[in-house]
């Protein structure tokens, strides 16, 4: 296996800047592209637009789990949605998404979490989930009897797996051969308006007429929002994870406790990683938003660390402009991919636990590592809707961890909204204005 996105390397995404389109996307991720896919079978001539490389950031680097399990109520029905898609979207790409029904599973240490599990069951098994509780007998034997303290878990087995950065540029060939315009290197700078609506996209290639814009931009998407008078609470924090080689089959589920997660890959290695460990570099974002974020940060659910600034060109860099002009070279160019680097010392405990779990897998070597920023919201939600002020401008963002996965939902739920059709689901958990109309913020699970 190679990580393809370290660097820039050679574009893949190439075409003229046409003059029009019905619909333009921001964002290569998952997102975007399944919007931009859906958009084309749909007959819509659509753009997508990409600063860097298809899926270099977020979208090849989180863990591939493609789940239902555990995540919150509304979310449910299009996660759901979103693995029927993946597998109609697998067999039409003859299996190059990597995706398969490994099943996903949640291990509890205490009786605490054993009942946590229970609870979000109980709620959320009326929606249609597969998933059912394991006591240790079961887990044990499911797991291929490791060496644990776990009492049990929480497992859906039609939950899926696939391998991101094979899936999402193999969608992006798909998007267009379907008849999506695809280019990469070609950052966004801001929105043309007439008469307060979205009348055009300013890219530093030129301006495209379009009535209907998807921002799917992960990390930079509240900066793009702030340069246009919106404001979201949204923050990035730093993920690590890390690929094994080669390594004997011991398990061949998806799993995570309290300290590690761990998946088989179709190049017979693992993906690990620490499950709840993070990193906040500090910005003017963070400081602004500290308020929203403090009833998630004193209730130590999640295991959150503050850093140092951001880094020159991070989105949320003290130096980062939050103003530009259409003529000026924008934020977006000057970082094409945000790559954080992992934690190192992450990388060297993450293998241990893997080890101490599994003593028959004798040394487990490293092939790669790395870190993300995932994009987040204080609610452990996103945001998926129009924005009321800027007629034509559909929001799809601060994903928090799930947006592989859901991606192919998500991606046809902007394009719904985009193209003022019915999205079929229920979206008032995620509307834009939650964050300043005076709801109070109802927490997403932490499972």
């Amino acid at each position: 296996m190679s990580f393809p996105f370290r660097d820039e390397g050679p574009v893949a995404f190439a075409a003229p800047l046409p003059e029009a389109a019905d619909l333009v996307v921001i964002g290569g991720g998952v997102i975007g592209v399944s919007t931009a896919l859906f958009a084309a079978r749909r007959g819509l001539s659509v753009v997508l637009l990409e600063k860097g490389r298809i899926a270099a950031e977020q979208s090849s680097r989180n863990w591939g789990w493609i789940r239902v399990q555990g995540r919150d109520l509304d979310e449910i029905p299009i996660a759901l949605e979103a693995q029927d898609l993946w597998r109609d979207l697998d067999v039409t790409c003859q299996g190059r998404l990597g995706t398969r029904t490994t099943g996903v599973t949640y291990l509890a240490r205490t009786d605490a979490e054993m009942a946590a599990f229970e609870g979000w069951l109980a709620e959320a098994r009326p929606l249609g989930v597969s998933s059912e509780m394991l006591d240790r007998t079961a887990m044990l034997r499911h797991l291929g009897y490791p060496r644990a303290a776990w009492q049990g878990a929480l497992h859906t087995p039609t939950d899926m797996v696939g391998e991101p950065w094979q899936a999402v540029p193999e969608l992006s060939r798909l998007a267009r051969a379907e008849g999506a315009t695809i280019i990469e290197r070609c950052a966004a700078r801001g929105l043309d308006r007439q008469a307060g609506r979205v009348s055009g996209v300013i890219t530093e290639a030129g301006r495209i007429r379009t009535s209907a814009v998807v921002l799917a931009g992960g990390a930079w998407s509240s900066l793009f929002l702030r340069r246009h008078g919106v404001d979201i609470p949204q923050l990035s924090v730093r993920s690590t994870a890390l690929a094994t080689q080669p390594l004997p089959r011991v398990v061949d589920t998806a799993a995570v406790d309290d300290r590690l997660a761990f998946r088989p890959r179709a190049d017979g290695g693992y993906t690990l990683a620490p499950s709840a460990f993070a990193e906040l570099y500090l910005g003017p974002d963070a400081l602004r938003h500290l308020r929203h974020y403090l009833p998630l940060a004193v209730s130590g659910e999640f295991d959150v660390h503050l850093r140092r600034p951001q880094p020159a060109d991070w989105p949320d860099a003290f130096s980062t402009p939050r103003h530009w002009s259409g003529a000026e070279q924008s934020p977006f160019e000057r970082m094409r991919i945000l790559d954080p680097g992992p934690n190192a010392a992450k990388l060297a405990k993450i293998p241990q636990r893997f080890g101490a779990q599994y003593p028959d897998l004798g040394r487990i070597e490293v092939q790669a590592g790395w870190g993300g920023m995932i994009d987040v919201l204080p609610d452990v939600v996103p945001v998926v809707d129009r924005v009321r002020d800027l007629p034509g401008l559909t929001v799809c963002t601060g994903m928090c961890g799930h947006g592989f996965g859901a991606g192919p939902g998500f991606g046809r739920v902007a394009l719904d909204l985009a193209t003022s059709q019915d999205p079929g689901h229920d979206l008032s958990r995620f509307r834009i204005g939650r964050f300043s109309d005076g709801s109070a913020l109802r927490p997403g699970p932490n499972l």
